[in-house]
């Protein structure tokens, strides 16, 4: 009980930190666009883990790690077009440059949802409405990529990973660890 006080607590800070100089939204839109983050971010998660799948069928885990480099952004993008919103993926542990923590609300709300603080949200900024999921790692075939690099990924993928993202940082993870957050933005008027 003393938790749940503490999510609306933190929400509710969130949301008056954030808030500040931004115009207001009311509770109808405020859940309507949680929702829309909730509904996409899963589309993403699953358009995402379809493919790679396939990858990993098609040729390995090292041809998972290329067709990530060459075609996840594209997905992505193609979501945002049809979903009229900006997703990203952000994590401290980030494989592409790309998707390091961006901004002072990235970095706060990574530490409450890596305090298992916060399951998501959605922060009133300016202008835009930001949706924030956390991504866990859900599945053992994501530990061929994501995993111990001596004991889970194989040689040709960790050549893969060295070659493509120099500088990773995505790895040594376990089974339903904390990886990154879905943030998924909404411009509104």
């Amino acid at each position: 009980m003393k938790r749940s006080y503490f999510y609306l607590f933190a929400g509710i800070i969130l949301l008056v930190s954030c808030n500040q100089n931004s115009s207001k939204i009311d509770l109808e839109s405020y859940v309507e666009f949680q929702k829309k983050g909730t509904e996409i971010s899963q589309i993403a998660q699953s358009t995402l883990l379809v493919n790679v799948g396939k990858a990993i069928q098609k040729g390995g885990p090292e041809h998972a790690v290329e067709f990530c480099n060459l075609q996840a952004s594209s997905i992505v993008d193609s979501l945002n077009n049809a979903n009229n919103c900006v997703i990203s993926r952000v994590s401290i542990k980030n494989r592409n440059p790309e998707n390091g923590l961006k901004d002072k609300q990235d970095k706060e709300l990574w530490t409450l949802f890596q305090n298992n603080l916060l399951s998501d949200t959605l922060v009133h900024v300016k202008q835009k409405l930001v949706y924030y999921k956390p991504i866990k790692i859900g599945m053992p075939a994501c530990l061929k990529c994501h995993g111990n690099p001596e004991t889970e990924i194989n040689s040709a993928s960790s050549e893969k990973l060295k070659t493509l993202y120099p500088n990773d940082l995505a790895v040594g993870y376990k089974l339903n660890d904390f990886r990154g957050l879905w943030k998924i933005e909404f411009e509104i008027k």
